[in-house]
């Protein structure tokens, strides 16, 4: 089949001059938007996508949304997309979003043939780490603070 028969959103017709009658290839936003999720996932520092209303509502219903933190506009061949990431703590955030944007891009020109012109990052959080030693620390720095204050109080008392 010829690259150049894509047709997105079954809107937009891509169909260019050199056609050939092999037929067309049609991809569905959803299918940009999953792959951008998964390529974006996949780079070391970000911790998730961001739930839009409608994703959140999926995974209630108990429905696995891939495309969740991801919003795609395609004109002709030229795709834009927009990714709402949480990081995880401590990851360097330009670095990040770079990687993030190189990845997106690459794979999405390798898997749909389309143009990609922008792929805009919005850091919707930060992830910090549930460790447990750290708590621990915490609690016993905690404690610790109580018994002085307790020994404290006991001397003003006398």
């Amino acid at each position: 089949m010829n690259e150049d028969n894509v047709n997105v959103n079954e809107n937009v017709d891509l169909n260019t001059e050199d056609n050939n009658d092999d037929g067309n290839v049609s991809i569905s936003s959803d299918v940009v938007a999953v792959i951008a999720s998964l390529a974006a996932s996949s780079v070391e520092g970000v911790a998730g996508m961001v739930n839009s209303l409608k994703g959140g509502f999926s995974e209630f219903l108990g429905k696995k949304n891939l495309s969740k933190g991801v919003k795609v506009s395609i004109e002709d061949r030229n795709v834009t997309v927009d990714l709402f990431i949480t990081v995880e703590y401590g990851a360097k955030i330009p670095s990040v979003a770079w990687e993030i944007q190189e990845k997106v891009k690459s794979e999405l020109e390798t898997m749909t043939g389309l143009n990609v012109v922008a792929v805009n990052i919005s850091v919707e959080g930060i992830k910090v780490p549930q460790d447990t030693d750290e708590a621990e620390v915490v609690d016993a720095e905690v404690e610790e603070a109580a018994e002085e204050t307790a020994e404290i109080t006991e001397e003003s008392d006398e």
